[in-house]
């Protein structure tokens, strides 16, 4: 098999680059290992930046997004002096859109189903060849035979633990990496948002989080120690401690109800440098993760997404090698600034195992400059609807 690009990974970055570039008239195929009712279960993130929503809607899959996702001017911040709420639209004229990932995926699915995009599911020991050559390929099992697809280019969207990164000589690479040590445990509940947007809270009992996927689906989520186990959590336990960290005027009229899905989410990040190595692109969890906490994750992956569309467009359009000898830097520059927000974020808010009163007083002050100095909340409002591509 023959193609233009080769897409190893069938998450939303691999599907949604796929779309950019057939709308381009650039052919792909894309290899998953999974089956497409396994990725479509996956449960992940739900808050958009601007520059995502604008990106879905150029593939043209914005169609149920723009109708059924949740526009958020803002969200409030919880802390010991009582919340108080951070206005993206007064600060930047921004917002944010509430959207699950597994709605995005499906979006994506659909448009691709409409013009015949080639998707391989359940394919096996995927393996790239000579990336640092003209003419790399790739290699895969189906049905118990090996097969080959010869292409110009190679973007690897299959996560931390693919065959992408790995693909890269460690003497080529650099890592960094920093594990936090606690974790979030969170549940989907089928019941109303506990505020119209989101609540992040710090508590001497450990850092909180309200969120939600639409009107009827609530997203909640308590810091517990890395090594938690979700199953000594009983619903009741878990809708008892959430409100205990909660604001007191939105604890007593939440709403609870049965947990629909309840699992435990490490927190840590990591770059891996470079993103590109001779024809093979590294994009979303393959090069980098981040935090939960500032929402970047899948808001990350469609920026890589981004640079690697354009690069590759003027790259056969025009015949310009400058964007794709370039990807990397210029994915990294946005990739470090949306590491050093997260960070911030989680490092203000969260409850670590060897805090001193110091640290206290430094996070106090934090959330302090946050409510007095309009600077502060135009910078976090900035970063959280997301910085320019």
């Amino acid at each position: 098999m023959r193609t233009q690009v080769a897409i190893i990974g069938g998450g939303p970055s691999g599907l949604l680059l796929s779309q950019l570039l057939n709308r381009e008239g650039i052919e792909t195929v894309l290899l998953e290992r999974r089956s497409r009712d396994y990725v479509l279960s996956r449960i992940r993130a739900g808050v958009l930046e601007s520059g995502s929503v604008a990106l879905l809607h150029r593939a043209g899959v914005d169609k149920r997004l723009r109708s059924e996702g949740l526009p958020h001017d803002g969200c409030f911040l919880s802390t010991q002096a009582g919340m108080f709420h951070v206005s993206f639209r007064d600060m930047v004229n921004g917002q944010v859109t509430v959207y699950g990932q597994t709605e995005v995926t499906k979006d994506l699915y659909a448009a691709q189903d409409a013009i015949g995009a080639v998707h391989v599911h359940e394919a096996e020991d995927v393996t790239p060849h000579d990336v640092t050559g003209e003419k790399p390929y790739v290699t895969y099992r189906k049905d118990g035979k090996t097969r080959r697809i010869d292409c110009d280019w190679i973007a690897g969207c299959d996560g931390y633990h693919g065959v992408s990164r790995q693909t890269i000589p460690e003497s080529a690479r650099q890592e960094f990496e920093r594990v936090y040590p606690f974790g979030w445990l969170g549940i989907l509940s089928e019941t109303a948002p506990a505020a119209d947007e989101l609540i992040y809270a710090n508590h001497p009992r450990g850092f909180a989080l309200a969120s939600m996927r639409n009107a009827r689906l609530s997203r909640y989520y308590i810091q517990v120690p890395v090594d938690e186990d979700p199953r000594s959590w009983s619903d009741d336990a878990f809708w008892d401690e959430l409100r205990l960290r909660l604001p007191d005027e939105v604890a007593v009229s939440m709403e609870t109800g049965p947990s629909v899905e309840k699992s435990i989410a490490p927190l840590r990040s990591f770059v891996c440098e470079p993103m590109a190595h001779g024809r093979l692109f590294l994009l979303g969890d393959a090069a980098h993760i981040v935090p939960p906490t500032g929402a970047k994750g899948l808001n990350l992956a469609f920026g890589d997404v981004h640079y690697l569309f354009e690069a590759l467009r003027r790259w056969y359009r025009d015949g310009d090698a400058e964007g794709v000898e370039r990807y990397s830097e210029t994915a990294l520059m946005r990739v470090w600034a949306a590491m050093r927000f997260s960070w911030w974020m989680t490092s203000m808010l969260h409850r670590f195992p060897d805090q001193s009163e110091f640290d206290q007083r430094m996070q106090e002050s934090e959330l302090r400059q946050l409510i007095t100095i309009p600077s502060a909340r135009a910078t976090m409002a900035q970063n959280y609807v997301g910085l320019p591509y």
